[in-house]
């Protein structure tokens, strides 16, 4: 086991935000979470980063007790972080970007190799500089290699297809399903799509700052899509008993 969260509890201006949370995350394992909005998703994952700190309740990762480590100690432990609009830089090339983020010298070879597992033509984009012209599929990949370079032992996407084109998302698709090789470690996203979910090993269903289900994507998804149907369903009743009143 990598992560273990023990009753965790978060509250804002006198509003629960996360209620007793608890989940166990296992190495290697690619773990989506999903929910509406405001349910507790983005403030989960900052308090495992170290953005934010628990009320109460205890957060293990790799066996120690880190619940009160601040978000520099977590990372030198093996906690990264991607952000929904990567960091352009101008004036630094892609090979200088992953040589920073991995933090250790690299050869160009290496580079070209992180580069390659994203699904990136690695002697096109290694001179090429961090700017405006890469797109945001192209700049989300360079990100997953630079994660890839780190090792590191988790890995948090904060809904990773956001701003960028559909090709690219689909394309991103193939990478995320290799998740667990790129990075050697466990992979959380926060997402809606339901390609992503279907890929996932585990899906963790929130909603209203609780854990309603954990399970297999085909678990997940099969319920929320019966609900929707029921929803459906009774929304055309209800459409259809106005029409005969009127």
């Amino acid at each position: 086991m990598i992560l273990k969260l023990e009753d965790i509890c978060f509250e804002r201006d006198n509003k629960k935000i996360l209620k007793n949370i608890n989940l166990d995350m296992d190495l290697g394992k690619f773990i989506a979470i999903t929910g509406p909005n405001g349910s507790g998703k983005s403030t989960l994952v900052k308090i495992i980063m170290g953005i934010e700190k628990p009320d109460s309740g205890k957060i293990i990762f790799d066996g120690k007790d880190i619940t009160d480590m601040e978000i520099n100690e977590r990372a030198k432990l093996g906690i990264s972080f991607g952000f929904q609009q990567p960091v352009k830089f101008k004036g630094i090339t892609v090979y200088d970007l992953l040589k920073i983020s991995a933090n250790k010298k690299i050869t160009k070879k290496e580079a070209c190799e992180a580069l390659s597992k994203v699904g990136l033509c690695a002697k096109e984009y290694v001179d090429r500089e961090v700017n405006g012209s890469l797109s945001g599929g192209e700049l989300k990949r360079i990100e997953i290699a630079t994660v890839a370079l780190r090792e590191t032992k988790l890995t948090i996407f904060d809904e990773p297809e956001a701003g960028i084109d559909l090709w690219s998302f689909n394309n991103l698709i193939d990478v995320f399903q290799t998740m667990s090789e790129i990075t050697k470690g466990t992979t959380i996203i926060i997402s809606h799509q339901e390609k992503i979910l279907k890929i996932a090993d585990e899906i963790v269903l929130m909603k209203s700052g609780e854990i309603r289900q954990i399970g297999t994507s085909e678990e997940i998804l099969n319920g929320e899509i019966k609900n929707k149907r029921l929803l459906q369903n009774k929304k055309r009743m209800l459409e259809r008993r106005i029409r005969i009143i009127k």
